[in-house]
């Protein structure tokens, strides 16, 4: 395993969030009302205060393109955001354990507002991935038509494609193609 479960599912929870905005290639906003937002943090394990209000709604849709800029960034310029976010935040790294998730890290309160919580989690994550030399992990879908992004947590690195089904319709595409070109 080359990060520990939390920054696993904190980056996991980051790229899905991220993949939620229609600027992502898929075309479809999936993050559009409270319900589609309370079904977004169950799928994803989200605990902690959830106002379900459409001024959640909105401070977590804003922060999207603000996530996406992370999988953009050379090194330097993304420590430099992931230490923003943390001052932004006042946050102060605790270890914690809940919800039988064992031992991980939270940096802020459980009850500060959903999307400062998600903003951390991600910067907390992107430690990780900095300080493991791993940022060649944080990728975009490979599909020429899709810039979702993708956190590759392969062994081998090999993942290229997005959770959007691109991988399955490039084979597709794929086998198309060698059928045509066979006699």
């Amino acid at each position: 395993m080359t990060f520990a479960h939390d920054t696993q599912m904190a980056l996991a929870a980051a790229a899905a969030l991220v993949n939620t905005d229609p600027e992502g290639g898929s075309g479809e906003d999936t993050l559009q009302t409270r319900d589609d937002l309370a079904r977004f943090l169950d799928d994803q394990g989200w605990y902690g205060v959830r106002l379900g209000d459409a001024g959640e709604l909105d401070a977590v849709r804003a922060l999207r393109p603000s996530l996406r800029r992370l999988w953009h960034l050379d090194e330097q310029s993304l420590v430099a955001r992931i230490n923003e976010i943390l001052v932004e935040a006042r946050a102060l790294p605790q270890l914690v354990d809940h919800d039988g998730l064992g031992w991980h890290v939270h940096a802020v309160p459980q009850h500060a507002p959903l999307d400062q919580r998600m903003a951390v989690e991600a910067a907390m994550a992107m430690i990780d991935v900095v300080r493991s030399g791993e940022l060649d992990r944080l990728k975009t879908c490979a599909a020429d038509d899709c810039e979702d992004v993708v956190v590759d947590l392969s062994r081998n690195r090999s993942r290229r494609f997005c959770e959007g089904g691109c991988g399955n319709r490039e084979n597709v595409r794929a086998y198309r193609d060698r059928q045509r070109s066979d006699p």
